[in-house]
């Protein structure tokens, strides 16, 4: 159970505050409601681009890791499709030093055309490094158009193509900044070894002054239902030819998520799944497979990928899997076997909660999808499952007019 309490300034900013007294430490977690998704089709890569320009120094703040350090604080951010993160964590005694740079930041960055150029160059060199240099690196930029037509998941979070990032303009970076960097449209989240009225204050120290911004309408394109199966089949530089099947399937905080969810880790989580303990193991097709869910906040993928072993077809492999999904919905589920992936599940949670940070980041979470009190709800929701749950999921999502198949196949090398 993470306690919290939540209020609101003035101008929008949410705060939600966690107390751990056991902890010598603060986190102090901004989150802005912006992601890939809200990009345009014709100028993608900004969210993440903004996170590196996020460390570029802000209006009344040139460097924004000195004066950090200086107090023992750490700090980094990420960005999804759905949302933009970052965090400080530092001694409790200097928490207020993370109120006045995150503040600053959301108040106004430097618009310095030398940092423009500068993270530019590092988020080019990363799209190059992890996604076009490195083995299957580029097979979701190749899957999510294939998967998606309409919704904006259709393009991976660093962008599109590297040539939207090479013309973004300072005007487009105000722009982003001003529709999306605003209390109004972010939560802060302080976890740790402080006092509600200390957080209180300094919010409203810190942040209650910042304008608040336009209210924005998310009205995103809808993915219609796929009625045909899809497939693509590319070759490249990798070591084994791999497998991806993706299949559509509810968003995040729709309530079939959990037995979805459920539904892949019998299928290929871990070495005692079905997928490994079919497939690599007793017909040794593959020599690595598994299942995973997106955990997108609109309706996301439940996605089986595997590396073939060597001597085996692409064709054969994914019948095999055809197969054993065909055999699953039509074979009865021991209540044991459901009963540990949730068990497994559950401990991943309470594990997962032990870390501050991760406590912290989870109710900012919680919060775009329209609960915080929804992390302390996840356990009862995931021993609610039913066998016939999984059942009843797996009947509708693994089938063929929802599959779309992408073949990695291995350049033989002359």
């Amino acid at each position: 159970m993470i306690q919290f309490e939540q209020f609101e300034l003035k101008n929008g900013l949410q705060v939600i505050f966690h107390q751990d007294l056991t902890s010598p430490m603060v986190v102090v977690n901004v989150l802005y409601n912006v992601g890939s998704r809200d990009e345009e089709e014709q100028r993608t890569g900004f969210a993440h681009l903004f996170e590196h320009l996020m460390f570029g120094g802000s209006l009344n703040v040139p460097n924004y890791d000195e004066p950090l350090q200086k107090v023992g604080g750490e700090n980094n951010a990420f960005t999804s499709p759905d949302i933009t993160n970052y965090y400080i964590t530092l001694p409790a005694e200097n928490m207020e030093t993370a109120f006045w740079l995150e503040s600053d930041r959301m108040l106004s960055l430097s618009f310095d055309p030398k940092v423009l150029e500068v993270q530019r160059s590092v988020v080019i060199e990363e799209f190059k490094q992890r996604y076009l240099n490195q083995p299957y690196g580029d097979a979701w930029l190749k899957l999510r158009p294939l998967v998606y037509k309409e919704h904006p998941y259709k393009w991976a979070t660093i962008g599109k193509e590297i040539e939207h990032i090479e013309k973004a303009t300072m005007e487009d970076v105000k722009d982003f900044f001003h529709r999306f960097y605003k209390p109004n449209n972010a939560v802060l989240v302080v976890a740790g070894n402080t006092t509600l009225d200390e957080v209180k204050r300094l919010s409203e120290k810190w942040f209650g002054e910042i304008p608040k911004g336009k209210t924005n309408e998310r009205n995103l394109p809808q993915e219609p239902a796929q009625t045909e199966y899809r497939e693509l089949e590319v070759e490249g530089p990798v070591p084994a030819d791999s497998l991806y099947m993706a299949f559509h399937m509810e968003g995040r905080s729709d309530e079939k998520y959990y037995a979805t969810d459920l539904l892949s880790d019998i299928l290929g989580r871990g070495k005692s799944s079905l997928l490994h303990d079919q497939l690599v193991e007793k017909q040794r097709l593959f020599s690595s497979i598994g299942a995973y869910v997106m955990g997108s906040s609109d309706p996301g993928l439940l996605v089986i990928n595997g590396q073939l072993s060597a001597g085996v077809s692409l064709t054969e492999a994914e019948k095999a899997v055809w197969n054993l999904v065909e055999d699953f919905k039509n074979t009865s589920i021991e209540a044991s076997t459901l009963q540990k992936v949730k068990n497994k599940a559950e401990s991943t949670i309470v594990f997962g909660e032990v870390e501050l940070l991760n406590r912290a980041m989870n109710l900012a979470h919680a919060w775009t999808l329209g609960d915080p009190d929804m992390v302390n709800h996840e356990g009862e929701k995931i021993q609610a499952v039913t066998v016939e749950d999984i059942k009843e999921q797996a009947k509708k999502i693994l089938v063929k007019t929802n599959a779309s198949v992408l073949r990695y196949k291995a350049k033989n090398e002359i």
